[in-house]
């Protein structure tokens, strides 16, 4: 898997920041606090998730952004393309993955990517900081070798701290020499309690006889109990049976009784019901005759109203014709209302036809479209038409105005032309300027080189002083020299020392010749001769200042300067002619413009017009007027036509009503030919009359309905009343009234037997005696001298229980005795208790045990079969690194560990090894466990200045190493500048420290 692009929302001081074009070997530059650690925790958080909120680890969440997280577009050896974007959300927040192929998912097609590796694998195997060198400084010597055995194995020391956890937690519970581990200060215990148990023993015997009595008493307690209980029942039944002894004896009579009446078939309150009956059958039948004569009455009632339904069948129709009276009314007002607005349209639409003066009649006039289009158009030309005079005289008053302004600029034109100089004369002028100006710089030079000569002359004269006070120095200076030189030769002389002679001969001559060099004074000749250079130009320029003829050179240069400003002045004027004449033409154009749209106008003007069918010199001027008196005469004429229609349905409504009265007079009048509203009057009151009747009849046929229904009821209830009383006395089984009364008496006699019988066994239901108690009772004849006989026996029981009681009592005090002094139960109970404990203690000591013992199988197992290979990968990176110097890695015999062979087969532990080589070592191993073990797990390499420590040879070669791993993708961080030589430039990119990272530069 190879990280391609990396895109960051908000992830600590990050914020909207984009790497793009990541390298197989990228290197991330930048200085302390520049965002390095942030960005590989970013990397982590994206893959693995935000660590959660109660983690030590940081969040990294943004202070001054809202956004939080980020996405990584990667390549992945299988599935190709994909894009991991991961947002807050959920505790390892909201993740999405999108591939190229189109597939998209979340969680688990990351961990399908990722192939399930988690954050603690990913940082022990491809992730490199100063943690793991940090650890290997901090190390005892026979740590080191446990610590590389580990880092072999899972990356980290994991394995090596968990061996030592182990053993840590072993000794703590058990050594076999030791007295303060828990299982052998419990040992030690038990032993003492075990020597106590058997002095306790031997008064164990006793204690045993005086448990056996007490349980034997303890048993004759618990029957004497037993015989107490069942002699107090007894004696409670015999009182229970006195008390209820008159009640039994009742319930036997009663149930004899009820036994002699037998089974009696006679309905509930049969004699009550009878009665009752008796008493309703007698007025029903009074009732029922007086309702038959009141029918009969109302027949004959009803035949004699007899109302005319022909006519009420015709009342709606009458009732119409009736409401149209008042209209009729009401229709002649409007008619003659009519008439007179009929005629007023008539006057305005004369009017109109004089105004318009058109040759044409009414219905052609109808004809014109004037519909809201032709009115629409009417009013665009018309205003077009109106701004268009307008524009005329607003072109009109423009153009005078600019004609006016183009004359008065050409005269401005012509003024300053004038003003200006010949170009002959103009160029002599620039010709003696230009004369003037060479002086200037003349002067300008010649005072540059008096300022220089002064300056040189004023160094000079410092360096003479200087260069006194130094020759004074080192004539003293060398005098001294000179004299211990000279004492030296005459030493050598004196004494024939030829060696010393010859060199205190040799310094004093050497002495003198740099003395004698030393005046020579080069320097002081090349500032004189700068000097006199300098004096040589300056006189060379005072001659040509002398030998020139300069007369009048500031009027020559105002003359040009003034002709130059008259000149400017003249290019402005020219520019605003240009500008003037330009603005001048635009009007002509606009007039132009104007001609042409108002002739167009004109001719639509005049095509409208014709539409209109209104004449050529109307339409030119007056043509919106014309149409709206066109609009004004068809609207007066529809309205007029309105009235017109509307007169002809009033005479057609009034001929309708007053043929419908004509009609009724026909058919139920005998007198014809009344005025409209006596007809109108008449066929009201017969109306009213025939209602009248029709109510009567109906309210006595309804009344006369509701007595027969009425009738009806009495009768069939009169019937009921008969059947239920035959009903009574056939489920009597009886055949007449006095029968049923006599066996009505039995009935009452037998009901108030079982009604005694009811209460008499509620009186006995709370009782405690069972039916075959009470029977056994009613044969006993004196239950006085039985109850006695039972309370005797009970006093006895309870003094037995008494003394029983008294010597259990004084047996449990021998027993607490013993118990007190310290006995054998106690002993027994703390033995057990601490046997348990030790128990106990031993279950956790072999957990340990077993968890050892299967951590030292698992890894006898790794050496055997997985890491050979990962040591003869190891062994090539340790040999390159050291350049073949230490080329073999040996595994220890026993426990964990290597052993490192040189180059001359002299063999190594860990401990021995130098620190550098150390931490070469610690790199070749874990670099193979990533290239070995996790060689199909392809992911990017993170190191983290990793190398700080290596001096320059070292860091060039494992800068080399991780070069050659082809298959993992390297990201470097390092804050160390020096590093950045040892990589290419383009695969350097630098991050720029600030409180936020604001950009990333490729360097």
């Amino acid at each position: 898997m190879k990280i391609l692009e990396i895109y960051i929302y908000g992830f600590g001081q990050l914020e909207n920041v984009t790497i793009k074009s990541l390298s197989d070997f990228q290197v991330f530059y930048g200085e302390n606090e520049a965002g390095k650690t942030t960005l590989m925790a970013f990397i982590h958080s994206i893959l693995f998730g935000f660590p959660a909120k109660q983690s030590a680890e940081l969040r990294y969440e943004p202070k001054h952004s809202t956004k939080y997280g980020g996405k990584l577009r990667i390549y992945h050896e299988e599935h190709g393309l994909a894009v991991i974007e991961r947002v807050k959300g959920k505790a390892a927040g909201d993740v999405n993955v999108m591939m190229d192929s189109g597939a998209a998912g979340g969680e688990e097609l990351l961990k399908d990517l990722l192939k399930n590796f988690d954050k603690t694998l990913f940082q022990a195997v491809f992730s490199f900081n100063l943690h793991g060198l940090q650890n290997i400084h901090q190390m005892k010597g026979e740590e080191i070798g446990k610590f590389l055995f580990s880092a072999g194995t899972l990356g980290t020391e994991q394995l090596s701290k968990t061996e030592s956890l182990l053993q840590k937690e072993l000794d703590v519970r058990f050594k076999p020499s030791g007295k303060k581990p828990i299982l052998n200060e419990k040992l030690q215990e038990l032993h003492e309690l075990k020597s106590q148990l058997k002095r306790a023993a031997a008064k164990n015997n006793e204690y045993v006889e005086l448990q056996r009595k007490r349980e034997t008493l303890q048993l004759e307690n618990l029957l004497i109990d037993r015989t107490l209980q069942e002699t107090s029942e007894k004696i409670n039944k015999i009182k229970e049976w006195k008390r209820i002894e008159s009640v039994v004896k009742e319930e036997i009579w009663t149930e004899k009784e009820l036994n002699e009446l037998g089974v009696i078939h006679f309905p509930a309150r049969g004699m009550e019901r009878v009665e009752k009956i008796n008493q309703l059958i007698h007025p029903y039948k009074a009732e029922i005759t007086s309702m038959t004569n009141r029918v009969e009455g109302l027949e004959e009632e009803i035949d004699h109203i007899n109302p005319d339904l022909e006519f009420l069948e015709n009342e709606p129709s009458i009732l119409t014709l009736l409401d149209q009276v008042p209209i009729i009314e009401q229709l002649r007002m409007e008619k003659q209302q009519s008439e007179r607005k009929l005629s007023e349209y008539e006057e305005q639409l004369s009017i109109i036809r004089e105004k318009l003066h058109l040759p044409l009649s009414e219905d052609e006039i109808l004809k014109i479209n004037t519909n809201i289009y032709m009115k629409n158009q009417v009013d665009i030309v018309t205003r077009k038409q109106q701004k268009l005079e307008e524009e005329k005289e607003e072109l009109e008053t423009q153009y005078q105005e600019e004609k006016n302004e183009l004359e008065k600029i050409e005269k401005q034109v012509r003024s300053a032309e004038a003003k200006i100089l010949p170009q002959k004369e103009r160029l002599q002028l620039e010709e003696q300027v230009k004369v003037l100006n060479d002086k200037s710089s003349l002067e300008w030079e010649l005072q540059s080189l008096q300022d220089k000569i002064e300056f040189y002359q004023h160094e000079n004269e410092r360096y003479q002083a200087e260069k006194n006070k130094i020759k004074r120095t080192r004539w003293f200076q060398v005098l001294i020299f000179e004299l211990i030189l000279f004492g030296v030769f005459l030493y050598g002389l004196f004494t024939k020392q030829w060696f010393l002679m010859a060199v205190g001969l040799l310094g004093c001559i050497g002495l003198v010749f740099l003395l004698v060099k030393g005046g020579k004074h080069t320097n002081e000749e090349n500032v004189w001769k700068t000097i006199n250079g300098l004096r040589e130009k300056e006189k060379i320029l005072q001659e040509k200042l002398q030998t020139s003829h300069y007369h009048d050179y500031k009027s020559f240069e105002n003359r040009l300067i003034l002709d130059n400003e008259n000149r400017q002045e003249l290019q402005l004027l020219k520019l605003k002619l240009k500008q003037q004449q330009s603005q001048f033409e635009k009007i002509i154009s606009k007039f132009e413009e104007w001609e042409l749209n108002s002739a167009e106008n004109k001719e639509r003007l005049l095509s409208i017009g014709k539409e209109l069918d209104i004449p050529e010199y109307i339409a030119k001027s007056f043509l919106a007027e014309a149409f709206t008196y066109i609009e004004q005469y068809k609207s007066i004429s529809r309205e007029k036509n309105q009235f017109v229609q509307r007169i002809k349905e009033i005479d057609h409504q009034m001929f309708i009503v007053e043929e419908g009265f004509r009609s009724f007079e026909t058919r139920f009048f005998q007198i014809k030919g009344h005025e409209l509203h006596n007809s109108a009057y008449l066929l009201r009151n017969k109306l009213k009359e025939e209602h009248e009747k029709l109510i009567m009849s109906k309210e006595r046929t309804k009344k006369l309905e509701e007595l027969k229904e009425d009738l009806n009821q009495k009768l069939q209830e009169l019937e009921h009343l008969q059947t239920e009383h035959n009903k009574l006395l056939l489920s009597a089984k009886v055949d007449s009234e006095q029968q049923f009364y006599e066996l009505g008496e039995r009935a009452k006699k037998q009901e108030q037997l079982l009604e005694r019988r009811r209460q008499l066994q509620n009186q006995l239901q709370y009782s405690t005696l069972s039916g075959e108690d009470r029977e056994g009772f009613l044969s006993v004849s004196d239950s006085t001298e039985l109850l006695a006989k039972w309370d005797s026996e009970i006093q006895h029981l309870q003094e037995k229980w008494k003394n029983v009681q008294d010597e259990m009592a004084a047996i449990n005090f021998e027993i607490q005795v013993l118990e007190e002094g310290g006995g054998y139960a106690d002993i027994l109970h703390q033995f057990k208790q601490k046997n348990y404990e030790f128990r106990e203690a031993a279950k956790e000591w072999s957990v340990y045990r077993l968890a050892q013992v299967a951590l030292m199988e698992t890894i006898d197992k790794y050496k055997n079969v997985h890491l050979p290979r990962m040591l003869s990968k190891a062994e090539e990176y340790m040999s390159f690194l050291t350049d073949g110097r230490y080329n073999r890695i040996h595994l220890q015999k026993s426990g964990t560990g290597f052993l490192v062979e040189r180059d001359d087969h002299t063999v190594f532990e860990a401990n021995e090894l130098s620190q550098a080589t150390t931490e070469q070592l610690y790199v070749s191993i874990r670099l193979a466990l990533a290239t070995t073990l996790y060689e199909k797990y392809q992911f990017p390499i993170i190191i983290d200045d990793s190398f700080v420590n290596f001096d320059a040879k070292r860091t060039k070669k494992v800068i080399g190493l991780l070069s050659k791993l082809k298959h993992n993708q390297i990201l470097f961080f390092t804050c160390h500048n020096h590093l950045l030589s040892y990589f290419q430039k383009e695969n350097v990119l630098c991050l720029e420290k600030g409180t936020v990272l604001d950009y990333l530069i490729e360097s």
